[in-house]
């Protein structure tokens, strides 16, 4: 069992799917490592790291040659792929609604395309989920972006000079990185407040210290909603959301926006009438920019100025920080892939619940249903 890890090429990734760590779990399992030379170079791993562990190094040719696995954070370039062994898989974020027809190529090159993303919100899965383990630190690092965008202090300041007055932060959607966003706000001396369209959330804020800002007038989705996320909600309850953040958004020095709707563009929380009502020198992080944007104006990898608000348009905030986001990204997948290690066989086997949720081509085929239906 050969296991090829590639370096990232996408622009701006600078993480990596295997660390030291997992590369000698997974020899302890009996595979064989070959790492591409300077994979981890920009996750400060170096070259000699892999192969104290025990990874061959090479060129991507080299790495490739006769591989079973292919691992990576974002998926490769089909034209890339060559060499590898029949039926070889190819575990990583593949961004299958995003890129369709890449998704397409992998099945021609009958590769086992397993999107990690599509990772089934189960207990079992947890330790599988890269969407959880890099939001975390992303919800995390977003509000650092926030506090060096922000021309004043976050906590509140006495001194011989006068009082400095807490920053107001607001988190818009309470996930994983809500959560942190929340947690990490509350560290830094804001007074932060937060909402969901999830009733169950309303719990975990509290329980983080923050101010739940909920309608109460319409109903939303009662416990965690479906699978952990949000789903559409109706065009009463967005009418009534909107009705309650004008008037909140208004007082907010700091504002996080975190919602995403698996599969569809992200859900619109702030317009241009709203943003205009907002104080000069505030600031927003728009983490779901790379999906459309939750906030009127806002563009992915761009910090722009609308009427005197900051808006930056987050983009792959999980690269920001590779050495702890790779640390976890290559975790997730030695938890997958040794969940299902079968020593007879010599290989991971998968069950069909996960399987199925995951394997987006086989046989040559596209076989996912998320993608066919």
């Amino acid at each position: 069992m050969r296991i090829a890890v590639l370096k990232d090429l996408a622009a701006g990734e600078t993480r990596v799917a295997a660390t030291p760590e997992t590369v000698k779990k997974f020899i302890g399992l009996g595979a064989e490592v070959a790492v591409e030379s300077g994979a981890g170079v920009t996750a400060s791993i170096a070259d000699a790291d892999y192969t104290a562990a025990g990874a061959s190094l090479g060129s991507r040719a080299d790495v490739l040659k006769g591989a079973n696995i292919i691992l990576g954070i974002q998926g490769p370039d089909p034209k890339s792929l060559s060499g590898f062994a029949d039926g070889a898989w190819l575990a990583a974020g593949l961004n299958p609604f995003g890129e369709r027809a890449r998704v397409d190529d992998y099945a021609k090159l009958g590769i086992e395309a397993l999107a990690m993303e599509f990772m089934p919100r189960i207990t079992r899965a947890q330790s599988m989920d890269i969407l959880s383990s890099q939001a975390n630190l992303a919800g995390y690092k977003a509000v650092l972006m926030a506090a060096n965008a922000y021309g004043r202090a976050f906590p509140m300041m006495m001194t011989a000079a006068g009082t400095v007055s807490a920053a107001k932060a607001f988190i818009m959607g309470v996930g994983v990185a809500g959560l942190q966003a929340i947690a990490t706000a509350r560290r830094l001396g804001a007074q932060v407040s937060a909402t969901d369209v999830r009733s169950a959330t309303k719990e975990q804020i509290l329980s983080l210290g923050a101010k739940p800002i909920f309608v109460e007038s319409v109903a939303g989705i009662e416990g965690e909603g479906a699978g952990g996320y949000a789903t559409e909600m109706s065009d009463e309850y967005q009418k009534a959301q909107a009705e309650l953040v004008s008037g909140h958004i208004a007082k907010q020095d700091i504002v996080i926006t975190t919602a995403l709707i698996p599969g569809r563009p992200a859900p619109r929380l702030i317009s241009d009438a709203q943003l205009a009502t907002m104080r000069t020198g505030s600031v927003i992080v728009d983490m779901a920019a790379e999906s459309g944007g939750n906030v009127e104006g806002s563009v992915a990898g761009e910090t722009k100025q609308i009427h005197g608000v900051t808006v930056i348009g987050a983009k792959n905030i999980a690269a920001l920080m590779p050495a702890d986001t790779s640390a976890l990204f290559s975790r997730n997948l030695f938890n997958f892939l040794s969940a299902f290690w079968d020593k007879e066989a010599g290989k991971p086997v998968l069950d069909e619940e996960i399987g199925n949720a995951v394997r987006l081509t086989q046989g040559g085929k596209v076989v996912n249903e998320r993608l066919l239906g």
